[in-house]
């Protein structure tokens, strides 16, 4: 880049200079030539250069020739085009790789074979001297033959060389042939031009100009025509497809062209194929009103195929279709509601015109899927457009006019009609037959079509009216279930406090309000009194005392829970009204104790279960929907009533019935009743109760069987997804069902206790455990003796197994185990209690002892070993009184030994249970002498 130039200074006169070494070194002057442009700019400017220009430009330098040549410029042309594929690329570049390493493995053992002759050769030049060592070697250059094959190969190309327009295989600097590349000049193979592309690294410019050769004459010229009939393409082809298949051709080739005038050219080459195609359009729609389907209309469809797509065919072929404007005769729109009146609900839809409808649909489209397959070509799907186009304009308009009119007329048969409607359009889908056109998954599009463009504008109200319907119907199903029991209550307290006089309130109030005071008092057992027996009751469920109280009695209910069963008149049935304000209120509660087993109802739960189900059977099939947004919509709707089906049957009905359930408990009071007739093994409001505790089992077990079968079953749940709102709300409200059964059950654990304690309190006389008391017979030795329990103890008994047994099978096993633990620690404590009240004999042990086996025996049965350790104490506890009076060191012994009782009685507890002995006062000295030393003297 650098040259020097050395100039000698001129001598003006005198002696002659003395030349300096250094002298002509600073005279050098540098001068530096730099290019004009750098090359990657000239590169860039090549990007823009006609193909002429472009050879023009290669001829003036090695360099540029280079830089014209460069594979990738022309393989970005061919892209443009899409012409190149750089997988067939490198495909035959591998293939050529491998074919030289096969050729060049097959002449490794000529080229070993020559390495060792010259080897050999040049040992021998040592004794046979350098002319046999010629002689013996091998030639492996010669400059002529090469000289001479180079200008043979220089020649054939510049004889071959085409002229500049038809192509550009000129200029070829090196030795190596290109591939053959003439360009057609026949013209029907300039229509296949395009088609013989072959992606080759390195011979991109060659496959380029074959394309150029054929292409550019009609490109030119068409862009330098006035009118349509100036182009010589028209001329050259006569044929509708080869003129098409050729104006096509030119619209690919146009995308390589870059050079200056692009514009013009395209813009002239699109107004020649608008032209073009209006021609062959009017000839297709000619045909199609002829009915000429074979002839024009298939030979122009393949036409306007061929040019462009044949979009304008297909636009064409639905605008014109008699479908469109003779829609009407496929049934009528409102024959679905035809007989629903207004405000009536959906009892009159019938979805059978639908069905009809949308079956008279799908014969025409597949009639005319036929046709679409007689006329255009296989490339080229139509039947899918226009069946998007049916559904936009036909089902669209049609559903349209039917869902309004029916959400006007009744809501009830608006939510009817619309997955009916649509579930009959997924038939019409799945109904109709594909062309040889339609893709493989062509009834997915057309139910995603119909789906889009007729359903979707009416998900959203359809979803949110059905919640709102079945939020609407549950809750008018508790307001009026709990209506009814207002109402009953209401007409039961004013029905039995219609007959209380208020001047005979005022005269007996002090009598009756002594009698209810004392009543407790009144009914306890004493020695000296005896048993009264209870007065007789002309009805059995209702007693009255004296003081006109109406008292209400324990009857036989079955386990099993059972509807209630409401009389006509809300009347209760009783024999004589009370006269009173506090029989009145007494004749109440017992209602209300009695009204406990229907607090909630099975028959309310099942009515609202049932409209859940109806609503989730309906917004179900929208959770198949062919848009995804709009089905996961339906499914979060399901969802959303399912936990509002445990909102209505947990929070607004069965937790207000357990509350109610737990306050009438709260209120029960056995100690106030005088008798109790009937069944004397339970417990009235507590059976009711337990009966209660079971219908809360059963509509639980309801609730599992519809998640189960309604939610996880058609998956519109996923069972282990604790994200879920219907599996949180689900276990929210087992959660709430067991809260309120608990406290239920301990509510009436107490209310089971305080009728043991009244049972124990009423029942056990002074003379079972101590047969010689108040002025009793002396027992002679020789009397025979009932080892059997008391009745007190049957009786208690019978009433703890038979209210713990009606839990087996209806609540949880843990919970079952707490509840039998709870009844067993209180019938402990209240029997020790109960025991402290006695006075016991020698002769009555034997009765006690009888009661403490047959309490044993029955907590037994519950298996449950620390439970069991607490009656086992209790029964050796009763062996104390049964020591004789003169063994008192032998009391003492029982009573101070702590491993007899298990650790449940301290020696101060059995003292305690040791004083209630009859003979207590006789051997006190000797057990509290033996116990702690008492009277003894250090010796």
């Amino acid at each position: 880049m650098a040259s020097g130039s050395f100039k000698r200074a001129p001598v003006t006169g005198g002696a002659a200079p003395r030349h300096n070494v250094l002298d002509s070194l600073r005279a050098t002057q540098i001068v530096g030539s730099k290019p004009v442009l750098p090359a990657e700019l000239i590169a860039q400017i090549l990007d823009y250069l006609s193909i002429p220009d472009l050879l023009r430009f290669a001829r003036t330098s090695r360099r540029m020739c280079e830089m014209v040549y460069d594979d990738t410029r022309w393989v970005s042309r061919l892209k443009a085009m899409g012409l190149w594929n750089d997988v067939e690329a490198r495909r035959r570049a591998e293939e050529v790789r491998r074919r030289q390493m096969e050729i060049q493995k097959a002449r490794e053992p000529e080229e070993e074979a020559r390495r060792l002759g010259i080897v050999q050769g040049q040992s021998e030049a040592g004794v046979l001297g350098v002319g046999n060592a010629q002689r013996a070697g091998t030639t492996l250059f010669d400059a002529g033959w090469e000289e001479d094959r180079r200008r043979q190969s220089l020649e054939k190309a510049k004889a071959a060389q085409p002229p500049l327009e038809t192509g550009f295989d000129a200029m070829t600097l090196s030795h190596v042939a290109a591939p053959n590349s003439a360009t057609p000049r026949d013209p029907a193979l300039a229509l296949k031009a395009m088609m013989q592309v072959r992606s080759i690294r390195g011979y991109a410019r060659q496959e380029y100009g074959k394309v150029y050769g054929a292409m550019a004459p009609f490109y030119f010229d068409l862009a330098r025509a006035q009118s349509h009939t100036d182009p010589i393409l028209f001329r050259t082809y006569r044929e509708p497809e080869q003129q098409a298949s050729m104006l096509a051709s030119l619209k690919v080739f146009a995308r390589s062209d870059i050079a200056m005038g692009w514009e013009s050219r395209e813009e002239k080459l699109e107004s020649m194929m608008g032209i073009f195609e209006n021609a062959a359009l009017r000839e297709f729609e000619q045909g199609y009103g002829a009915g000429d389907v074979d002839g024009r209309m298939r030979r122009y469809a393949h036409v306007l195929v061929v040019l462009n797509g044949g979009a304008a065919a297909v636009d064409a072929f639905i605008q014109s279709h008699a479908l469109f404007s003779e829609s009407g005769g496929l049934g009528m729109l409102l024959d679905c509601i035809q007989s629903v009146s207004p405000g009536h609900g959906g009892a009159g839809v019938r979805l059978e015109p639908a069905h009809d409808y949308f079956r008279r649909l799908a014969s025409s489209l597949n009639e005319q899927g036929a046709v679409i397959d007689r006329v255009f070509p296989p490339s080229v799907n139509v039947l899918t457009p226009f069946i998007e186009r049916v559904a936009e304009d036909i089902i669209s308009e049609y559903i349209t006019t039917l869902f309004d009119e029916a959400h006007e007329r009744s809501l009830e048969a608006y939510l009817k009609v619309v997955p009916g409607v649509f579930e009959a359009a997924a038939k019409f889908s799945r109904s109709i037959q594909p062309s040889k056109a339609s893709p493989p998954d062509f009834s997915n599009q057309v139910a995603h079509l119909v789906a889009s463009k007729a359903f979707e504008q009416h998900i959203d109200l359809y979803l949110q009216e059905e919640l709102d319907f079945f939020k609407r119907a549950s809750d008018g199903e508790v307001t009026a279930w709990e209506k009814r029991l207002d109402d009953e209550q209401q007409s039961t307290e004013s029905f039995l406090m219609s007959n209380v006089s208020r001047q005979a309130a005022k005269r007996d109030f002090l009598t009756s309000f002594r009698k209810v005071v004392m009543m407790p008092v009144s009914v306890l057992p004493t020695p000296f009194a005896g048993s009264a027996k209870p007065a007789s009751s002309p009805n059995p469920n209702l007693a009255t005392t004296s003081g006109g109280e109406v008292l209400s009695a324990p009857s036989s209910r079955p386990s099993t829970p059972a509807l209630p069963e409401r009389s006509s008149s809300p009347n209760p049935p009783v024999s004589e009204l009370p006269t009173t304000e506090l029989a009145a209120k007494a004749a109440i509660m017992a209602s209300r104790l009695e009204g406990i087993r229907s607090l909630f109802s099975i028959e309310v739960a099942l009515n609202i279960i049932h409209a859940a189900k109806s609503s989730l059977d309906r917004a179900a099939l929208f959770v198949k929907f062919p848009i995804t947004q709009a089905a996961g919509e339906a499914r979060e709707q399901c969802e959303i009533i399912f936990v509002e089906l445990l909102n209505q049957l947990g929070g607004r009905h069965i937790r207000p019935g357990f509350d109610k359930a737990v306050e009438h408990l709260s209120h029960y009071n056995p100690r106030k009743l005088k008798e109790h007739g009937g069944n004397q093994g339970q417990v009235a409001p507590l059976v009711t109760f337990l009966e209660l505790v079971n219908v809360g089992d059963l509509i639980q077990q309801m609730v599992d069987v519809f998640y189960v079968q309604e939610m996880v079953a058609p998956k519109l749940v996923d069972r282990d997804d604790f994200l879920a709102a219907a599996n949180k709300e689900k276990k929210r409200f087992e959660q709430m069902l067991d809260e309120r059964v608990a406290a239920g059950l301990n509510k009436g654990i107490d209310v089971l206790m305080e009728e043991v304690e009244f049972i124990a309190a009423t029942t056990q006389s002074a003379t079972d455990f101590n047969p010689g008391a108040a002025g009793a017979v002396d027992v002679k030795s020789d009397a025979v003796v009932d080892v059997g329990p008391t009745e007190t103890a049957t009786r208690i008994v019978e009433l703890v197994s038979s209210h713990t047994g009606m839990l087996v099978g209806s609540t949880d096993k843990n919970m079952l185990d707490v509840f039998n633990q709870e009844v067993g620690l209180r019938l402990f404590t209240a029997l020790c209690k109960h025991l402290k009240r006695q006075r016991i004999s020698v002769e009555g042990a034997i009765k006690l002892i009888s009661d403490t086996n047959a309490y044993y025996s029955y907590i037994a049965t519950l298996r449950n070993k620390s439970l069991t350790q607490y009656f086992a104490a209790l029964r050796e506890l009763s062996q104390i009184y049964l020591i004789s009076s003169k063994h008192a060191k032998e009391i003492a012994t029982i009573i101070a030994d702590q491993d007899r009782y298990y650790g449940i009685f301290r020696a101060e507890e059995v003292y305690e249970f040791a004083e209630r002995r009859a003979d207590w006062y006789l051997v006190k000295r000797d057990v509290e002498r033996a116990m702690y030393g008492i009277g003894c003297g250090v010796m």
